[in-house]
């Protein structure tokens, strides 16, 4: 049973190769799910700036993100102590720019670059997945990643 609502700031990284985009998915910690990288929000950061600092922490990655967001969804999310909140995430592009080798959670997750339609067969967030599969489309309509909080 969900107790309250809540938000989470979360990174959607995607690259372009030869044109098309790929995107960057990372297990969770414990389930080993494949997620975006995504955070609790803070009042001390703004939303854009803490979803850029999870996909480092979470990702190791570094790039330009796009401080409107792209989208939005809901999940539940299992607390350590049984109970759940209805998290609503607010989603921000990011053109990963940089891949680093060492970063905080490197030993707690896996992280893979695939095709948007394989990726969105992968996530088990449903309100993620049309995201994921109409990234190209997105893309193509001028919502770059290209200013930076």
């Amino acid at each position: 049973m969900a107790q309250t609502k809540t938000s989470q700031c979360a990174a959607l990284p995607y690259r372009l190769t030869d044109g098309r985009p790929e995107v960057l998915l990372v297990t969770s910690r414990e389930t080993k799910r494949w997620i975006i990288p995504k955070g609790w929000a803070k009042k001390s950061m703004g939303a854009c700036a803490m979803a850029e600092r999870e996909a480092f922490e979470e990702a190791g990655i570094k790039g330009r993100i796009d401080c409107a967001p792209v989208g939005s969804y809901r999940y539940e999310k299992r607390l350590d102590n049984g109970d759940s909140v209805e998290c609503d995430v607010a989603v921000f592009l990011l053109r990963v720019t940089e891949m680093l080798d060492v970063w905080p959670e490197k030993g707690q997750r896996e992280r893979r670059w695939m095709d948007p339609a394989e990726a969105a067969k992968l996530v088990s967030d449903d309100q993620l997945a049309p995201m994921l599969r109409q990234l190209e489309n997105t893309l193509a309509n001028g919502k770059r990643a290209a200013v930076r909080c």
